[in-house]
């Protein structure tokens, strides 16, 4: 994503006080054209981009923790004294530079030089420890899957790496399906976790538009649609989510649509060509984040949801009063709450209040639920999600879960917890 243009702040390459800047405190300025971040711990001083490498929020809004940075948008989280990226959703590294103190002045020095992968452990180390796995195969090319193989090679794991995707496109970065990809503003190519050359570069084989149908534990074996089978050391599932399907009349008309993966994206844009009116059947965030994005394209916009506010349940009235207000007035959509669909024709939908709607086009998004069928028939203990330890690791040794599926321990609450976020 393009990063802010607008230089603010202090140039940082010509000094700045050290006693202006407090202990904790971050300040947004510049140098060598690209803003910049400086940061304060003590009597250690940090300057990194300032440019969240996943969507170029200004991290000079966000958290310091530690000797990190977290993005205010999405959570990506930084090594303030190497730049990399420690955490999803960002994988590319902020620039870094040496920050030199002469008396009460800060200047920036040189650039420090992106990290690297880090070295294999040595023989007599791994040895030592416990043996690493000598291949691993990933099942599900979204987010986590992704996510996942990249940190594997970060921290110099150099055995065979597997990530298949049931998708037949490359890994997506799937918040922008309903957002600016499916509004028309931004390009396809915009669309991928990785460059196409990346899994190349770092060694990872990528099997797109394949299922994996079964995984062997006894004879450590992963069996896939087309008929192959991989041998695995360990296997990571992180097959995600799917979207809860409807069950009223109508719900199976070719003008109904789901919002999760790529070509779901495509088809919604495919047939707002030829829509005029669309309804949004639920409030959820893919359902706005549709309303608006159906709205940017030109389309009269319903959203139809049984709460009394959008995102009331997880976000409380006030706020959920404020996104109705903001949906409303900025973007201008038609709300209608406390009730729900009861049938779909080809040219409207029917509310269980009576009302009808004209609609030549139909999203919904109701919810999700983990996809967990692979992890059921495997016979891994599943409830509301796949079962964690702390490293990850599912009821069955050598079996992991990552993602929207992993149900682990909250280290807060006590509580399992399952997250369907980045």
């Amino acid at each position: 994503m393009s990063k802010p243009k607008e230089l603010r702040g202090p140039d940082f390459t010509q000094g700045y006080p050290f006693a202006e800047l407090r202990d904790g405190a971050m300040l947004l300025g510049h140098a060598e054209g690209e803003p910049v971040l400086l940061a304060r711990r003590g009597d250690e001083v940090f300057a990194v981009g300032a440019a969240c490498t996943h969507y170029g929020a200004l991290l000079s809004d966000g958290l310091l923790v530690d000797d990190t940075v977290r993005c205010p948008w999405h959570h990506a989280c930084f090594s303030l004294r190497t730049g990399e990226a420690v955490a999803a959703p960002a994988f590319k590294p902020l620039p870094c530079w040496h920050v030199e103190r002469d008396g009460d002045t800060l200047r920036l020095a040189a650039r420090i030089p992106a990290p690297q992968p880090r070295p294999a452990p040595a023989p007599m180390l791994i040895q030592a420890l416990t043996q690493p796995p000598d291949s691993i195969v990933i099942v599900g090319a979204g987010a986590a899957g992704t996510a996942a193989a990249d940190m594997l090679r970060r921290e110099g794991y150099r055995g065979a790496i597997t990530l298949i995707g049931a998708e037949a496109n490359s890994p997506v970065d799937r918040p922008n399906l309903s957002k600016d990809y499916l509004a028309g503003s931004m390009p396809e190519d915009w669309l991928w976790l990785m460059p196409e050359t990346y899994f190349r570069d770092h060694n990872i084989e990528l099997i797109t538009g394949v299922a994996v149908t079964a995984i062997d534990p006894a004879q450590r074996r992963v069996k896939l649609a087309d008929g192959r089978a991989l041998s695995y050391g360990a296997v990571l599932l992180a097959t995600g989510a799917e979207p809860v399907c409807l069950t009223l009349l109508g719900a199976d008309l070719p003008h109904v649509h789901y919002l999760r993966s790529l070509p779901d994206s495509r088809a919604i844009i495919a047939a707002t060509a030829n829509a005029k009116r669309a309804v949004v059947i639920g409030a959820s965030f893919i359902g706005l984040e549709a309303a608006a994005s159906l709205r940017a394209r030109g389309l009269e916009v319903h959203v139809v949801a049984p709460d009394a506010r959008p995102l009331e349940r997880v976000l409380g009235p006030e706020i959920g009063d404020f996104i109705r207000a903001l949906h409303e007035q900025t973007h201008g959509v038609i709300f209608h709450l406390d009730t729900k669909p009861r049938a779909i024709t080809t040219d409207a939908v029917t509310l269980e209040n009576g009302e009808r709607i004209p609609a030549d086009l139909v999203v919904v998004g109701v919810g999700v639920r983990p996809a967990v069928q692979l992890a059921q028939q495997t016979g891994l203990a599943v409830d509301n999600g796949v079962l964690v330890d702390a490293y990850l690791e599912t009821s069955t040794p050598g079996i992991y879960a990552a993602g929207d599926i992993a149900r682990y321990t909250d280290t807060h609450s006590g509580e399992r917890v399952r997250i369907e976020h980045w």
